[in-house]
């Protein structure tokens, strides 16, 4: 059995449709929460600038991020849709996306596992009538290899690229703010991509080395602090604690910790993913504590790795700590404030909707095959 954590939306419209994709993505991630916690503790204790540096143990770092969480992804997706079998096809499938780029393939694990697990469902459906007796597990393993094995294929050669494409044009968006001095606005662009997992590529491909040869002229850079600001993810998760569904707000402290003092901005994603409209507050939370940053003169000499609130302090240049910590407190205060309108401070918690109704409900989790 597998559990999604997820609230279960119900309802129609438009409003109700966003909400459940965003619910369907998020129970991909929840229930691999702990894979992502185990991979930010390896990260903030053994890469160079981590706790306890340790050049052995960080070797692993790599792998995780870039193979297993993506495969644990696709497994979950793929068991959403299929059960164990199609758990097994979309852990198959990813390989070819996980392979065929250099990112962390997290959106096209997404897209890849639950699509593979619905080929295999259709499959499944023709074969069972045609199938004679005795011959059942021979097709069965046959069927889910083939379309394992097909899919890795199309993952390769187009998801996978695709997948690239996306993250490249909104790395090349984010630069054109950039030199156009439009700091602010560029969070319009880089919550969502974040959000979708494209926050390494974002950071690591777009920001980090235009901040580096900021840094070189001036000695700091407020680049390092666009896509890094722990605030918004920080003010977002404190709405959930306290105004966010019930079954869900238990959760909302460690996540807290693990984002604000591990530097995992990952363990907030699958939140807003859930309730997609709350985009709007991390959104808002980015841009105020890009323009705190910008009025005080804010910047880092390196990126912060993990972005936790530790490894900001770290690569702040002396005397720049007022500048740091007053963009991460706005980026919370924002973020917060906008989040907990979205929620309706708590009453948003509704009675079920008449059928046809374009409003949506929440339910209480229950497990699913």
């Amino acid at each position: 059995m597998a559990d999604t954590y997820t609230p279960r939306v119900t309802g129609t419209g438009v409003k109700a449709t966003i909400q459940r994709i965003g619910g369907h993505l998020a129970g991909m991630i929840m229930p691999n929460i702990g894979a992502f916690i185990a991979w930010g503790l390896i990260t903030a204790l053994f890469i160079p600038t981590g706790w306890l540096p340790n050049e052995t143990l960080a070797k692993m770092v790599g792998p995780i991020i870039s193979t297993l969480l993506p495969v644990l992804i696709a497994y979950t997706g793929g068991r959403m849709v299929h059960g164990q079998r199609g758990a097994v096809v979309g852990a198959v499938a990813v390989m070819g996306v996980v392979v065929g780029t250099e990112s962390p393939m997290f959106l096209g694990a997404m897209i890849i596992g639950p699509l593979t697990a619905l080929i295999l469902k259709y499959v499944d459906k023709f074969t069972e009538a045609r199938t004679k007796a005795g011959f059942e597990m021979l097709v069965d393993n046959f069927s889910a290899g083939i379309v394992g094995g097909a899919m890795a294929v199309v993952g390769f050669l187009g998801i996978g690229p695709i997948v690239q494409a996306v993250t490249t044009a909104a790395g090349n968006a984010v630069e054109w703010l950039i030199t156009n001095n439009l700091l602010p606005v560029a969070s319009v662009l880089i919550e969502p991509a974040k959000v979708l997992f494209l926050n390494n590529a974002i950071n690591h491909g777009v920001l980090s080395p235009l901040g580096v040869a900021q840094a070189a002229e001036t000695g700091k850079s407020i680049l390092f602090m666009l896509e890094s600001n722990p605030g918004p993810g920080l003010g977002l998760l404190l709405a959930y604690l306290l105004f966010g569904p019930r079954q869900l707000r238990p959760s909302a402290p460690a996540a807290m910790i693990i984002h604000f003092f591990g530097g995992i901005h990952e363990i907030y994603f699958p939140y807003v993913l859930m309730k997609p409209r709350l985009i709007l507050a991390v959104i808002a939370g980015g841009a105020a504590g890009v323009f705190a940053f910008m009025i005080t003169g804010a910047g880092l000499v390196a990126t912060p790795s993990p972005g936790s609130i530790f490894a900001y302090l770290a690569v702040t240049p002396r005397g720049g700590w007022l500048g740091s910590s007053l963009g991460i407190l706005v980026a919370t205060a924002v973020s917060f404030a906008v989040a907990a309108v979205l929620l309706g401070f708590g009453r948003g918690e509704k009675a079920e909707e008449p059928a046809g109704s374009d409003e949506t409900v929440t339910e209480p989790v229950t497990k699913e095959a």
